[in-house]
């Protein structure tokens, strides 16, 4: 018996990194020592008072029925303490603020909230790809804004056509930004706000990796430390890179109120909330004096200077990001500037996995990214294996 897809899923491409685990997979029945470098899965475990808290919270039988679908209050109120004090921003923990299940699940299903067959909207190439993967889901249109290193990675809005601004019903952005490590400025989120509310567009940013910078004058900003973000945006959080909580599944959304109900109502239909002992924990954490998260940088910071090194003897050409943990790379000479063909040749001749970047749309041709989620030692054997391919194959 045949059943045919969806047109919604046949028309999707494979997603990235299902595609990677794939590769990897094969190699290592093959029987290669694979170092990867590419999902972005901390290699760091969960600090142990966080696993304690969900440990204690676990037994307690009130956390074992359904969820409040907003979030518990406690996890709420404790997100709200946290952007109050690292942003200096206020928020409404009753409708300013909504539980996620990590932010992956927002940001995949915030769209279906304001996105119509046949809205626009604009995502940002190289960017994450779930955002731009929704929009089509609720059966919009994208409109992909290249980004370069010559903007710094940054959406230049003079850009965007007048019809595509006029038309467009929200934007989307990723700062940190995966894959590229930039950084949003002060003036670039004035001016995005300002944008905005001339446009009438909803923004949707994604702040994920606000936590693992490595100066501390330049920790990346809340787009609502802006006037006028209330207006008209919705930030995305989560507690799995902050605190080597990926499985967890735990995260929040932040911002106008109107958007956050609207996600809201989208999640009472499709899922029964984040569970609630993860929620108490989720919270300890947020109170919590953050050197667990002050020891993560150092150490993420080691694993960036090495890893430059490293792309350096390659010949890779790169800079060091000043916030998450991916490096963005160009690729080195001898592969036309393929990324595809560059991402084959290190697993298939080096046992290395990069992710081609344009795997996060057409603005990433040309170019890769790697993680550092893996220790200095194994970095070094990674990028030696490639130096040592590269010149064999000269």
């Amino acid at each position: 018996m045949q059943f045919e897809l969806a047109k919604r899923i046949k028309d999707l491409p494979p997603y990235l990194f299902a595609g990677i685990d794939k590769k990897i997979s094969e190699a290592r029945k093959k029987g290669v020592d694979v170092i990867s470098l590419g999902i972005g899965d901390p290699d760091q475990p969960t600090p142990k008072f966080i696993v304690k808290a969900l440990s204690d919270a676990a037994k307690d039988p009130r956390t074992h029925q359904y969820p409040s679908y907003a979030g518990s209050m406690e996890f709420r109120e404790a997100a709200g303490e946290f952007m109050a004090r690292r942003f200096g921003v206020t928020m409404d923990p009753n409708t300013e603020i909504i539980t996620l299940i990590g932010s992956k699940e927002g940001i995949a299903h915030f769209p279906m909230a304001f996105i119509n067959p046949g809205d626009l909207a604009i995502c940002c190439s190289p960017g994450y790809p779930v955002g731009k993967t929704a929009v089509n889901f609720a059966g919009g249109d994208v409109y992909e804004a290249k980004l370069t290193k010559s903007s710094k990675w940054l959406p230049d809005l003079r850009r965007i056509p007048d019809d595509v601004a006029a038309k467009a019903k929200l934007i989307y952005l990723c700062y940190p930004s995966n894959p590229t490590g930039a950084t949003a400025t002060q003036e670039f989120f004035s001016e995005l706000v300002s944008w905005a509310m001339k446009t009438r567009t909803i923004i949707m940013t994604d702040c994920a990796y606000s936590e693992i910078y490595y100066d501390e004058a330049e920790k990346p900003l809340s787009i609502f430390e802006t006037p006028g973000a209330k207006e008209c945006a919705i930030e995305f959080h989560s507690l799995s890179k902050t605190f080597n909580m990926t499985g967890w599944r735990i995260g929040w959304a932040a911002g106008n109120e109107q958007l956050i109900a609207g996600l809201g109502k989208v999640k009472t239909n499709v899922d029964s909330g984040a569970f609630n002992a993860i929620q108490r924990a989720g919270a300890i954490a947020l109170r919590s004096d953050f050197k667990s998260v002050e020891k993560l940088r150092r150490l993420y910071k080691r694993r960036r200077n090495a890893a430059a090194q490293g792309l350096k003897s390659i010949g890779a050409k790169t800079s060091k990001p000043k916030a998450g943990f991916f490096i963005w790379a160009e690729v080195p000479d001898g592969f036309n500037d393929d990324d595809v063909q560059f991402a084959d040749f290190c697993i298939e001749k080096a046992g290395v996995v990069v992710t081609p970047g344009s795997g996060f749309g057409e603005g990433g041709r040309g170019y890769f990214r790697i993680a550092l989620t893996v220790d200095i030692e194994r970095m070094e054997e990674a990028f030696k294996r490639v130096e040592k391919a590269i010149a064999a194959r000269k």
